[in-house]
């Protein structure tokens, strides 16, 4: 598990490392065991298109700043990486766009009865998913989004909890 000392000191690590002009908003960074995640916000574009228009605007910010900074991203990651044994991720925002250019697909073994694999496998039949692997990434995909709060609420209770251990007699 992620301590929450360890989140604060990798978001505090990249606070403090990348350049202030990519910083419109302090970037988004997300801790798990294999990965970190680091989410950008740049200026938006500006103008009075139409929504065609500004989303093609953004995008195309968005590639541009991707290449325009790609060695120094390189750099900051080879370093992060080196400091907290992951590896790095790297997006960006423009606007209501976002985009992951890079991230990891991490397996995840799992062991599920039959009405969790009749499940998947309607969602394979219906053309939901590709495959078995797909519908439970889908599935995922749609709880986090549907259940954002409830599971912000529960990442707060471990972190409490996390505290709490480390008051103990143990400590």
């Amino acid at each position: 598990m992620i301590t929450q000392e360890q989140r604060e000191r990798v978001r505090g690590w990249f606070s403090g490392r990348l350049p202030e002009e990519w910083k419109v908003e302090p970037a988004a960074v997300t801790v798990d065991r294999e990965e970190i995640t680091v989410v950008l916000t740049i200026a938006d574009v500006e103008g009075g298109g139409s929504e065609i228009e500004t989303a093609e605007a953004r995008a195309g910010r968005a590639e541009g700043f991707r290449g325009e900074t790609r060695e120094q991203r390189i750099e900051i990651a080879r370093e992060a990486e080196h400091r907290f044994r992951r590896k790095v991720s790297w997006g960006l925002k423009v606007g209501d766009h976002q985009e992951l250019w890079t991230h990891v697909a991490a397996p995840v073994m799992t062991r599920l009865r039959q009405p969790e694999r009749l499940v998947l496998d309607t969602l394979v039949e219906s053309g939901v998913a590709r495959s078995r692997s797909d519908a439970l990434a889908w599935s995922v995909r749609l709880v986090g989004q549907h259940e954002e709060d409830w599971l912000a609420e529960l990442r707060e209770a471990m972190s409490t909890v996390d505290d709490v251990r480390k008051k103990g007699p143990a400590a």
